[in-house]
């Protein structure tokens, strides 16, 4: 093993610590994975729906390998659309209150670290016996959508099904074949219409979803590119291509349609929940908003609608980043709910996470509610049962999404920072994403940020507005905003604080600032040695 490769691994297992997280499945957890049969019993499918002569596929990325949501779609003979959405029914095989249910109730989610898994499952279940695997018999529970042209459900039945997914598709092989790839719809040449027709549906249900109001801020998110020994080795922008934008639509209208469900026959259940934002944080940033010159009303009420608006408004303009990010900041953060409160960035009445049992313990709830109703199960003493453990799931859920997030961020700078260690002394293009009374955060087109710090804005001094979160110089007049491009000198990356220093590149830093910052001395990150004075500096930008 390597240096670098060994601190990589040793700087893993220290987050892994930090958040509590193991890779790891107890002994009493795999002596019950032990006793889970790899078959079906036949009685199982008997008494399901058989939907194995139906056309369904997974899309996902190419690394995944917990597939756990399928589609298929058909047109009815009275012109409406016939969505299907077949989702992996991991409460078949996780029995409430067994070893791997309260494990899994522990972790309450999986936490995805570059290229890393921490699963809430063991491999056996998530990657095998749940996982919708081509040409495999596979426990389902299946949401069917009759859904006409306007993207309004007329129709829908929840079942317990099982399926033989036909394909394992790619986000990139759907993209390219409706994008026109002839090699690509060659290849898949059966399932050209199909895709077509998903992605006539979504376009419409997104559609709908933008008219009442849904918010849509489309940031860009990185993605960090690893070799073989995990080493960074590149950092790109995810494209959100026309096969994310069908998935998603999809899976939105299953969510809603099963909590509408779930509501209607007030059956227990774990809502998604975002609540409306606060009166005092809306006027603080309809306050930004006007200073801006944009004209943005707050009511007794806020809607969703006036938000999304003024998304359109400021699109492709330089405030975009800046009113987008406080827009951001001033909602709610979205967590798990017993209760139904609505989603106020869906603008949606009834929302629920309903589409990814592998990898989040509230999905699994809802599966076992819906498959206890499905067989008349669901009596008062169940539940009063499940009207209380909702409770505790939620807030469990929650409190362990919010731990992941962290870590996921945490190991993504840590991989940013690995990325830049040998690129000190280069020029960027950056933009500002942040000015503070502190200095002035930037983002790099890969989406790698760093700080400036004040003492290095040394031509002029410079004054800290909050109302506008701008940094004006005093002699100069200069004005540092966010959203504005910068070009700017990288001089020093501290791997273990996550932190990357940048200054100013017209201030005239040269070589010797990035010497200074870093003790006379530059790190060469493939050996994990120092460089001496006279050694050449590698480029690889």
């Amino acid at each position: 093993m390597t240096v670098e490769r060994s601190r990589i691994y040793t700087d893993f297992k220290e987050l892994l610590k930090q958040y509590g997280l193991s890779q790891e499945f107890s002994y009493a957890v795999k002596r019950e994975l032990d006793e889970i049969p790899d078959e079906i019993p036949e009685e199982e499918l008997r008494r399901r729906k058989d939907l194995s002569n139906l056309t369904i596929v997974t899309i996902d990325g190419e690394d995944a390998k917990d597939l756990d949501d399928a589609v298929s779609i058909e047109k009815t003979k009275e012109g409406n659309y016939r969505l299907g959405v077949h989702i992996a029914d991991v409460s078949y095989y996780v029995k409430e209150n067994s070893e791997i249910d309260r494990e899994a109730y522990n972790r309450g989610t999986s936490v995805y670290l570059v290229d890393k898994v921490v699963p809430m499952l063991p491999k056996k279940l998530s990657n095998k016996l749940c996982s919708l695997n081509p040409q495999k018999k596979r426990l389902t529970i299946s949401c069917f959508m009759d859904i006409n042209k306007n993207g309004t459900v007329i129709n829908y039945e929840i079942a317990e099904t099982f399926i033989v997914s036909s394909e394992r598709m790619t986000y990139t092989k759907v993209t390219e074949i409706l994008d026109g790839d002839m090699a690509a719809r060659s290849e898949y040449k059966s399932l050209v219409p199909v895709f077509e027709l998903m992605r006539e549906l979504a376009l419409i249900l997104r559609d709908k979803r933008m008219r009442r109001g849904s918010i849509d801020f489309d940031f860009p998110e990185p993605k960090v590119i690893t070799n073989e020994t995990g080493e960074t080795t590149g950092i790109e922008i995810y494209e959100n291509t026309i096969s994310n934008k069908i998935i998603e639509e999809f899976m939105l209208a299953a969510n809603e349609t099963v909590a509408k469900h779930m509501h209607r026959l007030e059956l227990p259940s774990v809502y998604r929940v975002h609540e409306e934002p606060s009166v005092e944080k809306i006027e603080q940033f309809a306050t930004l908003v006007r200073n801006m010159n944009y004209k943005f009303k707050v009511g007794s009420q806020i809607k969703p609608k006036s938000m999304q608006n003024l998304l359109f408004k400021i699109k492709g303009s330089p405030e975009q980043l800046m009113l987008s990010t406080m827009m951001l900041r001033s909602l709610m953060k979205a967590r798990y709910s017993e209760e139904n409160l609505g989603h106020f960035g869906l603008a949606a009445d009834y929302y629920c996470h309903f589409t990814s049992p592998i990898r989040r313990y509230p999905d699994l709830m809802v599966h076992r509610i819906i498959r206890e109703w499905l067989s008349n199960r669901l009596d008062d003493e169940r539940i009063a049962y499940y009207s209380r453990v909702t409770e505790d799931a939620a807030r469990q859920s929650s409190e362990t999404e919010v731990q992941a997030i962290e870590a996921e961020r945490e190991w993504v700078s840590y991989k940013m920072c690995e990325y830049m260690e040998d690129k000190l002394g280069q020029v960027f293009d950056a933009l500002i994403s942040s000015v503070t009374s502190f200095g002035l955060f930037v983002q790099l087109p890969n989406m790698v940020e760093g700080l400036i710090r004040m003492t290095d804005l040394d031509d002029d001094y410079y004054e800290y507005d909050e109302k506008t979160m701008s940094l004006t110089g005093r002699h100069t007049g200069r004005k540092y905003c966010i959203g504005q491009h910068v070009q700017v000198m990288l001089v020093k990356v501290t791997k273990d604080l996550r932190q990357i220093d940048f200054v100013p590149y017209e201030t005239g830093k040269t070589q010797k600032e990035v010497k200074k910052r870093n003790g006379g001395k530059q790190k060469n990150k493939h050996t994990g040695k120092r460089k001496g004075r006279r050694s050449k500096q590698k480029s690889k930008a």
